[in-house]
């Protein structure tokens, strides 16, 4: 028999809908509920791709005699982070206060007026590893509720008090400057790992935020030390096995240093950031690794994400049935010499291994191997490793497939619309600006309200209930943006400007201009989450500054300009403590010392091949975060083109930069010299 989550839309939710624990969904009713029963709250945080959470699910939440011990003693709550960010960040916040760690599953006991007095996250059905069993925990959270009742509630008290007590390192509203950004690339150059890419040690996790950074201050400054930081650590990751290297596309992370054996679920966030980052990898350098990657990963998101609706799907989880019946994780993907043999036969599986790294041993698993590439791929013949990569592609395809989470988030899918558009725009491929289109459509039509509200997700075209948080609204603006740059179209630059009036609105302390996750009329939980660091994604904080930048640029708004610069203020602070933490940020500030530049194209159409070539032109600019502006004289698309005039004809670039503008050009090679710092 159902419980109460058959009736949600999350997929996550939806797995637990059969267990015999009598979840609710987070509530104002489900907190009611436990106080007019006299219980403690169990809330239980993940998400469908989480590999432990499974775990803790078949070998508890499914366990009958666990489940009745629940019922009777507690009030179960699940929730699914990816759709209440809000609720996860508050709790998994004192979750590491407390214990020194946090992750996923995240298991947090809590008074019916949800302040939370115990901690944890993944417990084993048995005593094991030094953690009490997952009911042990249990008896002793209902023997403390029952016999110490007001010690319980001195705790929490306490722990919120803690936590409202809390104070950003706020840099007093300053943006940083160049001694700033100096100091973050040296902390990075000492975290950095010569050897193997990257940064600190396993696991390791794509530094995408970082790499824009680090490329960002290569075009800006020249410096060759933070490019040979991003050209090496995108080669060794492009070469490792997590890369997908049959279908593209990236895992969530390594759980050694070298890149070899992944965390495999993939999520459409590392995607969207890390095809951002070839394609402007292969802006700054012409490296052919970097265009493949990036069309490849691009690809991999339209092919295997893209929805029905034509959004893009959160996630596709780690685990698939090895062909056994076993549920295990990785084996979509990995190969033994074997399974080489009888797709490739004997000649060509001795090829394929050697090239791939398979090997009897193996890499991972029971003598399977990830699939990574060699140092020197030219002694290969070409030809015949296309032949094979197809051959493996096509088999593999024939295996069981990894559940995907069909939910489409507001965020990642802004992501996704500014990686799409612009690698679509770089490499001539206009189906990918067209992907990149619809999805942004049905942000439009289904996500946003007739007050410009945005909704966190929908699923099967249908919207959730949950707001958007400020990252869903900076992330969104952001892909408007870039669509806005690609294709000339100035509704785009329209839509995401209502979105940033509501981070100046409604996000934003008015007094400081520090920025909360969560808007001012959301619901009010036991601290209003506010967090600046990048995690998985770009922080909330962070996005929204560089999109309230890059809009401010297109506009000339100047509450939108000082209010960037006022957000960037904890970059200041920040940026160079703790900068592989707050890469998006330091890439905001680099936008903000380079200008941004203004470019303004315009032509007598679209379709003109002059003004084709010089719109190309514009987007290539190694500048950072510099916004592009195309249409014909006198639209009135974009403020950029007012009173933009043709030269003696012709389509015409103008440039400016910090309120100063540098004469008309008309030829691509003029347009270039302006946008290279």
């Amino acid at each position: 028999m159902a419980n109460r989550l058959a009736h949600e839309t999350s997929p996550y939710l939806l797995q637990h809908a059969d267990n015999p624990v009598d979840w609710w969904p987070w509530s104002a009713e489900a907190f009611e509920e436990a106080r007019r029963r006299g219980v403690p709250v169990l809330l239980s945080v993940g998400y469908s791709s989480c590999h432990w959470c499974h775990v803790m699910a078949h070998e508890s939440f499914e366990d009958q005699e666990t489940a009745d011990y629940l019922n009777a003693h507690f009030l179960s709550v699940k929730v699914d982070r990816e759709e209440r960010p809000d609720v996860d960040a508050v709790y998994m916040e004192a979750v590491q206060a407390a214990t020194g760690q946090g992750g996923w599953p995240m298991t947090v006991f809590l008074t019916p007026d949800a302040e939370p007095f115990y901690f944890g996250t993944y417990f084993p059905p048995a005593p094991r590893h030094g953690m009490p069993s997952f009911r042990q925990v249990l008896e002793g959270v209902r023997h403390a509720w029952s016999d110490r009742r007001e010690e319980v509630a001195e705790v929490a008290g306490k722990i919120v008090r803690d936590l409202a007590g809390r104070e950003i390192s706020y840099g007093a509203g300053v943006a940083p400057g160049e001694q700033e950004l100096a100091q973050a690339l040296l902390g990075l150059t000492r975290e950095y790992d010569p050897q193997r890419g990257g940064f600190g040690g396993a696991p390791k996790f794509p530094p995408s935020m970082v790499i824009e950074f680090l490329l960002r201050h290569h075009a800006r400054t020249g410096a060759e030390g933070a490019l040979q930081m991003a050209q090496d650590t995108c080669e060794r990751m492009a070469r490792g096995g997590i890369y997908d290297q049959l279908g593209g596309g990236f895992a969530r992370y390594s759980v050694d240093r070298d890149w070899v054996v992944p965390h495999f679920e993939k999520m459409l966030y590392d995607n969207a950031l890390l095809c951002r980052v070839y394609a402007h990898l292969w802006r700054a350098t012409g490296s052919e690794q970097a265009r493949r990657v990036a069309l490849e990963t691009a690809d991999f998101m339209v092919r295997e994400l893209r929805t029905a609706e034509g959004g893009f799907a959160s996630a596709l989880d780690a685990d698939s049935d090895d062909g056994t019946g076993r549920h295990v994780e990785g084996a979509y993907y990995v190969w033994t010499p074997a399974q080489l043999t009888e797709v490739l036969g004997a000649e060509d599986a001795e090829l394929a291994a050697h090239y791939f790294g398979v090997t009897e041993q193996g890499t991972f698993e029971e003598g399977a191997s990830v699939l990574q590439l060699p140092q020197h791929e030219g002694v290969f013949d070409a030809e015949k490793i296309a032949s094979i990569k197809e051959r493996l592609f096509e088999a593999r395809a024939s295996r069981p497939a990894p559940g995907r989470d069909d939910k489409v988030v507001a965020a990642w899918n802004g992501l996704a619309i500014a990686a799409l558009a612009e690698t679509g725009a770089y490499f001539d491929r206009p189906d990918l600006v067209d992907a990149a289109l619809t999805a942004a459509d049905l942000l439009v039509r289904l996500h946003l309200d007739d007050r410009a509200r945005l909704a966190r997700t929908s699923k099967d075209g249908h919207v959730g209930a949950n707001a958007g948080v400020l990252e869903d609204y900076a992330d969104v603006a952001e892909g408007f943006l870039a669509l806005a740059s690609v294709t000339g179209e100035g509704v785009w630059l329209e839509f995401a400007g209502f979105l940033l009036d509501h981070v100046l609105v409604r996000f934003a302390d008015p007094e400081s201009g520090a920025l909360y996750d969560t808007a001012a009329d959301a619901e009010r939980l036991i601290r209003r989450p506010q967090d600046p660091t990048d995690n998985a994604v770009p922080s909330g904080w962070s996005a929204a500054a560089g999109a309230l930048l890059s809009y401010a640029a297109h506009t000339g708004s100047e509450p939108h300009r000082s209010a960037a610069e006022r957000a960037l203020g904890v970059v200041k602070a920040l940026g160079p403590r703790v900068p592989r933490f707050i890469g998006w940020g330091l890439a905001a500030a680099e936008a903000l010392l380079d200008g941004p530049r203004e470019v303004a194209v315009v032509g007598p159409s679209a379709e003109d091949d002059g003004t084709r070539e010089l719109h190309r032109t514009a987007l290539l600019g190694a500048a950072p975060g510099a916004v592009v502006a195309c249409g014909t004289p006198g639209s009135e698309e974009f403020p950029l083109l007012a009173g933009r005039e043709l030269v003696g004809g012709a389509p015409t670039a103008y440039v400016c930069r910090r309120f100063v503008c540098e004469m008309p050009v008309t030829d691509a090679v003029g347009l270039r010299a302006k946008l290279t710092p």
